[in-house]
């Protein structure tokens, strides 16, 4: 079962008091984020959203479109908040540079529990699950997106150095939860600096 981005309007900055279809949206990103997918129940989303039991299924039918909708939303998110960095900082070196800044940020925030699409893909660990080809989908692109940066910077092997950047930020996204955040966040730095420079070599 897929779930097109089209059709996630979870927006989790909204200020407004939410419907129940968003409301349950909000509260599963918050509890898979911070706990675990597998760990909680429908019954634990209902309670936590106050919503009816007839209410939650109208909207996802079941827990697995729901995990594909927060898994979704999460990219979503992602993929507004790298484009508004690039729109920020129009130049590829400043670009990069602040989003491993943001990374960092997200590291030292107090709730951080790691990546949320690294957690997702530890959880469902089928090659085949949905899950896994959300998580997928989600890595390739931002894999792109660093490249193309790489590409405008000058770099003679962008994908490479995109790779390079991706396994960087992971773990250090992971090292930051489960280790030394300052250590993890400096490691991220000075590779993103090694590659910065092989583009000006």
């Amino acid at each position: 079962m897929t779930v097109a981005l089209d059709d996630v309007k979870f927006d989790p900055t909204a200020q407004r008091a939410p419907g129940a279809k968003v409301r349950i949206l909000e509260t599963a990103d918050l509890l898979f984020y911070t706990e675990g997918i597998r760990t909680v129940g429908i019954d634990r989303l209902i309670s936590t959203s106050k919503v009816t039991k007839a209410t939650f299924y109208k909207h996802f039918g079941s827990k697995d479109r729901l995990i594909l909708m927060y898994i979704e939303a999460r990219h979503v998110a992602e993929v507004a908040n790298l484009e508004a960095i690039l729109e920020a900082n129009p130049k590829p070196e400043a670009a990069l540079r602040a989003i491993v800044a943001d990374t960092v940020a997200e590291i030292a925030k107090p709730g951080f529990r790691g990546d949320a699409f690294l957690n997702a893909a530890t959880e469902f660990s089928e090659d085949r699950h949905p899950v896994r080809s959300v998580v997928l989908r989600h890595r390739e692109w931002l894999t792109g997106f660093l490249a193309e940066l790489l590409q405008d910077l000058g770099h003679r092997m962008p994908g490479d150095a995109a790779d390079d950047i991706i396994l960087a930020r992971d773990g250090a996204l992971s090292g930051g939860y489960a280790g030394d955040p300052i250590a993890a966040s400096a490691s991220l730095s000075r590779i993103t600096d090694q590659v910065i420079r092989a583009a000006a070599a």
